[in-house]
This record gives structure tokens, sequence and C-alpha cells, in this order.
């Protein structure tokens, strides 16, 4: 655990000792903050800077605006959207950019709200789904979406709320949001109670006048659409996302397809050639049917 995290779990449960409710708050303020953005890396600098750049307007969540940085490439006739994960940014998937481009994709990314180039202090859940819904209706239908993590679960939230999507693929993404709370506890080792104060103060604040968000902020309880095609991708030795994840969102999707790797972690999972084969086998195989071939590293089939 580095030093940041060292401290902010002392200050979470030095006020969860004097109150619950006391944790929640300090817990809270932690849980939304987003780390300064990572830099872009030599070998992706170069796709990013051909890609077309432009912004959608979203509320935030201040609701008072933020303005997010919108990348594209290529000018096929098929629209593949890349959603990064919780202190990510589009450019960490330059290298499948660059695949889907050769394959005929004209390819929208974004940096989310207080993440790469886009503006912002903090950012929750639904600018995710504000950015996708905006993306949507500047591009029509969805013939690919590709959520990292946070993202891949922000991407399951809205086709099932009515995002138009034809195939989805998440790679080493939470199933719900109480996932992310249970590992944000376990990272700065405060109480049950305190999880409790801080998962119901997040309700009521982002969330008012919701008698439970977290029924629809879980793939488990609301499983995709009929007709949208589902790939799962997880690492085994996912340090940041329990592996076990992956198996929970297959399991509420019965058609989903699934592939475990191994050795990849909950990054280098997004270049490995493994991840990039089964992406591209993915988008032109049938929905149903078809299994996914497996790809070095030797992979392992779940489920």
């Amino acid at each position: 655990m580095n030093v940041s995290l060292a401290l902010a779990g002392a200050a979470v449960r030095a006020a969860g000792a004097v109150s619950p409710r006391w944790g929640g708050a300090v817990a809270l303020s932690h849980f939304r903050r987003v780390a300064r953005p990572r830099p872009v890396t030599a070998d992706d600098g170069w796709t990013m800077l051909k890609a077309s750049r432009s912004s959608v307007r979203i509320p935030g969540i201040d609701r008072r605006g933020v303005e997010v940085v919108t990348y594209e490439w290529g000018r096929g006739p098929r629209v593949a959207v890349l959603a990064h994960g919780w202190e990510g940014r589009a450019s960490q998937f330059a290298t499948l950019v660059r695949e889907l481009v050769a394959e005929g994709f004209r390819v929208v990314a974004f940096d989310a709200p207080a993440h790469g180039d886009s503006a912002g202090r903090g950012t929750y859940v639904v600018d995710w789904i504000d950015v996708l819904d905006r993306l949507q209706r500047r591009h029509g239908r969805f013939d690919l979406v590709v959520g990292h993590s946070f993202g891949g679960f922000a991407s399951l939230v809205a086709a099932a709320g009515g995002l138009q999507a034809g195939r989805i693929v998440t790679i080493g993404a939470p199933a719900e949001a109480a996932t992310l709370m249970r590992g944000f506890q376990r990272m700065l080792r405060f109480s049950d109670r305190v999880l409790d104060a801080m998962s119901a103060r997040f309700a009521a604040r982002y969330f008012p006048g919701d008698a439970d968000p977290y029924a629809w902020l879980s793939a488990l309880r609301r499983p995709l659409p009929a007709g949208v095609a589902l790939l799962v991708l997880h690492d085994e030795a996912d340090r940041v996302i329990p592996f076990a994840e992956a198996a929970r969102i297959a399991a509420a999707n019965p058609a989903a397809r699934t592939l475990a790797t191994k050795g990849l972690g909950h990054y280098r999972i997004l270049t490995a050639d493994s991840t990039l084969d089964a992406v591209l086998a993915f988008v032109e195989q049938p929905v149903r049917g078809v299994p996914v071939p497996a790809a070095a590293p030797a992979p392992s089939i779940v489920g």
C-alpha cells in the first residue's frame, strides 16, 4: 500500500472509531477521489495524435456540466466504442484501436471526467453512462462496446438500461457497485459498519429519492437484454478486480462467452495478443453457437 492510501485508511479508521457515520463520510470523500491522470506512453502517443478530437458535454458529478474529450479513428461503417476504467484513459486502448481500425471499424473513445485530458475533479458511474448516451446520439447504434474494469461495469449497466449495442466485451470488470465498495474497504481496511455508512451516504447524495440505486447498479440484478452478445475477459491473477467477478457476470448472462488469461494482471491484459485475438474473433463470429478460440498465452475457458 502506498503512503497516500495508508494515510487515507488511517483517517477513515480514526473517524470510524468515533462514529461509523463520520467514518463513512471520510471514506466517501476518498472513494470518489481521482488520482492525477496517468501519462500517455510513448508507444500509444502516435495513435492518439492520429485521432480526431472532439467533446461531449454531460451534467457531471456536481450537475454543473463538464466537457468530456472524445477521440475517433477510422471511417468504417461499424462503430466500436471503448470505455476505460477508473484512473485510466483512452490511450490505454491504443493497441486495440489500431487492430479495430484495420478491421474496418470506426473507433470512438473518451477520457471520462477527471481522467486523461478531460476536465473535472471528481466523477462517478453515471458519468460513463451519460458519455455513452451522448456518443450514441452522435454515432447511432454501436456494433461493439469494449469496457475495461470500471468502464466494463458501466457498459453493462448502460446496455441494461437501453444503450443500443450489438456486442459487449468486458475486460477485468466488476459485476456490481457493491464489488467496488468492498474492494475499497479491503484496501483501506475499515469496518463493515463504516462500509454500510459510506454506501448509504453514496446513495443519498448521488441518487436522492431512489429507494435502492444498487438494484440498477448491478449487472447481476439487471442482465443484458436478449440479442446483445457478451464476451467476458478476465485474468486469473487480477489483483484489482477479483477473478470471480467474471463468473458472476457470465452466470447472469447465460449466453456469454468467457475467456480467462493467466499472468497478465489487470492492465497488461489490455494489450495482450490473447485479448486482441479474442475480441477480433468475437466481432466476426455469429452471436450464438461458436466458441471463442484459445490464444497465447495459454488461456483457460471459464464456465
